[in-house]
């Protein structure tokens, strides 16, 4: 390997969209960390090999100050990825590094430069055309205004569109989030506590999936690795794990 001289600077997000281009389309998956850039909750850093462009990083700002969550390299200067990241750790002042594992570039530098590894989230993708039947007559549909009004009067985060109703009362609610990369849209749901195990969640889930490729879109999911009701709703209509987002603290590498 030739001498690297490494230059890592802090831009502008129009500085990096033609590399999140590249970024997303080497990369066939949904981003679970895609918008953070795009709405200002990570700081963008061009990296330069040699003074010529070779890539950029990610860093969160808000949230989860220091923790790394993109990292992108151009082919001609794969072979740099470990010196390269190194000047983006320092310069950004890292102190976690999350990543994907079907993302194996940000994978391989996780494991040569963090410790304390742990999985956060585990990563759905659409892999079957479920037939669930709506348990019990319920019935899917989109929520009023008068049912939207209440969901925010509860302090929901985020208004779920559509419901499944039984015996006249809202049992599940949910939708999905399109600040994505596209195509993908990411599947949320949740059941009445008194509704649970009943088939709603899978019925919704299902349905949602349908919505999702009816408007453009390719569901997927993410639950955390405790949580195995959420995870075996997902996959009993047709969302199976695809990978997991690992976070791991910064050590010398």
């Amino acid at each position: 390997m030739r001498s690297a001289n490494v230059e890592v600077r802090r831009c502008e997000y129009k500085d990096v969209e033609a590399l999140r281009e590249l970024y997303r389309a080497e990369n066939r998956c949904q981003i679970w960390a895609d918008s953070s850039l795009r709405r200002g909750y990570a700081d963008p850093y061009l990296i330069h090999l040699n003074g010529r462009l070779a890539g950029y990083g990610g860093i969160y700002n808000k949230y989860d100050p220091g923790r790394l969550t993109e990292y992108f390299v151009l082919p001609f200067a794969r072979e740099y990825a470990l010196p390269l990241f190194r000047g983006l750790l320092d310069i950004g002042k890292v102190t976690e590094i999350a990543a994907q594992t079907n993302i194996p570039v940000l994978l391989v530098m996780l494991y040569d430069c963090a410790h304390e590894i742990r999985t956060e989230k585990i990563l759905f993708a659409d892999a079957f055309t479920s037939a669930l039947p709506a348990p019990g007559g319920a019935c899917f549909r989109a929520a009023t205004e008068a049912e939207l009004a209440e969901q925010e009067g509860r302090g929901a985060d985020v208004g779920s569109p559509w419901v499944v109703e039984s015996d006249a009362e809202i049992v599940a609610e949910g939708g999905f989030l399109t600040h994505y990369n596209p195509p993908h849209g990411d599947v949320f749901m949740e059941v009445r506590e008194g509704a649970r195990r009943r088939g709603f969640g899978s019925y919704l889930v299902q349905e949602l999936k349908r919505i999702c490729y009816d408007s453009g879109r390719v569901p997927a999911a993410r639950c955390s690795p405790e949580n195995m009701a959420s995870r075996r709703t997902l996959e009993k209509a047709g969302l199976l794990p695809c990978g997991t987002i690992l976070v791991g603290r910064v050590c010398g590498c």
